[in-house]
């Protein structure tokens, strides 16, 4: 696939993209840190409780989910465990797997935060999908 050029209208979708999805995540990071949390921390809680059905949060599936390195997600864990947020269960049979589950303390902190992340969105949705719509026909 060659590169083509861009045209000035794509360039101003892609700028208008990039300001929606930052614009939306500087809400994202003052909420969550007016809460007590770093915007990690936030990510972390979301992606365990997103977990899909039949998976476990692994340190390897949370470290893939906010790509990061594995020794960052042990270490990020490990402070959050030391909050009381979260909680490391399993790791006794022969592979060794451990999960990280929340604690009551990171629901309930986590459904006030991911509700004021819904309601932005549903806010933002229609800006962000107006460019990318605009993307989308290029």
């Amino acid at each position: 696939m060659e590169p083509r050029g861009l045209s000035p209208s794509a360039y101003e979708a892609l700028a208008d993209f990039r300001y929606e999805l930052r614009h939306f995540l500087r809400f994202s990071e003052r909420a969550v840190r007016a809460s007590g949390l770093d915007p990690q921390e936030y990510q972390l809680l979301l992606a365990v409780k997103g977990t899909p059905q039949g998976r476990c949060a692994t340190i390897e599936f949370l470290a893939e989910q906010l790509q990061i390195g594995h020794r960052c997600a042990v270490e990020l864990v490990e402070r959050m465990e030391s909050r009381g947020l979260v909680r490391r269960v399993g790791g006794r049979d022969r592979r060794g797997t451990v999960s990280v589950e929340l604690r009551s303390r990171a629901e309930s902190l986590l459904s006030l935060l991911a509700a004021f992340h819904c309601s932005e969105l549903r806010c933002a949705a229609p800006a962000l999908l107006r460019t990318l719509e605009v993307l989308l026909e290029l």
